[in-house]
């Protein structure tokens, strides 16, 4: 059954956002411009499931 609320949607968004910014950091504290890079992607694809669960629940019934 698909999750037509979004809120599954949400909750993955938040998680990739997380994982994305502790990336980034360690990145940052390693010096590790690589991770910094796969940190800052994860947070973009984290915020972009974040706007398609909103727009999900924004377009209920």
């Amino acid at each position: 059954m698909a999750d037509k609320s979004g809120i599954s949607d949400q909750v993955k968004g938040n998680a990739n956002k997380a994982k994305g910014e502790a990336k980034d950091q360690i990145g940052k504290a390693k010096n590790d411009p690589n991770m910094q890079t796969d940190g800052k992607k994860d947070k973009v694809k984290g915020a972009t499931q974040d706007e398609v669960g909103k727009s999900k629940g924004n377009n209920r019934p």
